[in-house]
């Protein structure tokens, strides 16, 4: 059956941009390189434009869309995959693992504008995601893989990178989308660390990162003044605090958080 694109019109409120360029399509796939035996979820099918790539490929095929307006179609189209119709953020990952030996494998084209809760959800079942390939806005995928320095580098870049390892694979340009989204998009790979060995405890280290960047201008020892660790005194760290967070390399947040943990009264 072949899905009537002209009788679906994109909704703003889901964010859905529409790609239909088949050779954008077969690149995605090309970096996804998906296995016969993965357990894989897509993220906002759509109109099954990836999901037809994926389909034949991928025995266990789960498809999470928000849109009830295209479940039938789905269905249709692609009869052997599990399809739930529901709003990602709002599933049990656990309940979609359903062979527990293996992690699940996730691909998406999806909203620019909740790119980043999607991936934080993602990051906190990293026990059983093992990696993810998503068409992202520009801005934001040079973000996830900045390097300290940049403009760019900041809360993203180092959490996903210290919990990943991050890539940006190629651009994507607006007209290939369906309306034509005013930036460019690209698309990102990453793929997630289970443990991050030299890590003692992963909240403090989230904090301690977003306090950091909370005012990017300022110096560490400014920027440490806020929040939690008010009181708390990095003199003795390590880590040189007359920096600016984004002059900080992975390893020296990890300093930071683990000092506070063994610190902290």
């Amino acid at each position: 059956m072949k899905i009537d694109n002209k009788k679906i019109v994109p909704l703003k409120n889901f964010g859905q941009n529409y790609l239909q360029d088949k050779n954008i399509l077969r690149k995605i796939t090309e970096v996804i390189d998906p296995q016969q035996n993965d357990q894989f979820v897509e993220i906002g099918p759509g109109l099954g434009a990836l999901t037809e790539f994926l389909y034949d490929k991928v025995e266990n095929l789960c498809c999470v869309e928000i849109d009830k307006r295209i479940s039938e179609l789905l269905i249709k189209k692609f009869p052997r995959i599990n399809l739930i119709v529901s709003d990602f953020l709002q599933i049990d990952l656990d309940e979609l693992q359903k062979d527990k030996t293996k992690k699940i494998r996730v691909a998406g084209n999806i909203p620019y504008n909740i790119t980043s809760p999607i991936i934080f959800k993602l990051l906190e079942k990293r026990a059983i995601v093992k990696d993810a390939v998503f068409l992202v806005q520009l801005e934001v995928a040079q973000r996830i893989t900045a390097k300290k320095g940049t403009k760019d580098y900041g809360i993203l870049a180092v959490i996903l990178n210290t919990f990943g390892d991050t890539e940006l694979c190629f651009k994507v340009s607006p007209n290939v989308f369906f309306p034509k989204p005013k930036v460019f998009s690209a698309v990102i790979k990453i793929s997630f660390k289970e443990i991050v060995t030299d890590l003692i405890d992963e909240k403090i280290f989230i904090k301690i990162v977003k306090a950091a960047f909370s005012t990017r201008r300022k110096t560490l020892k400014n920027s440490l003044r806020n929040g939690i660790f008010a009181e708390f005194d990095f003199s003795n760290c390590g880590v040189d605090l007359s920096l600016r967070a984004e002059q900080l390399d992975l390893a020296e947040f990890i300093t930071l958080a683990n000092y506070y943990h063994k610190n902290k009264k």
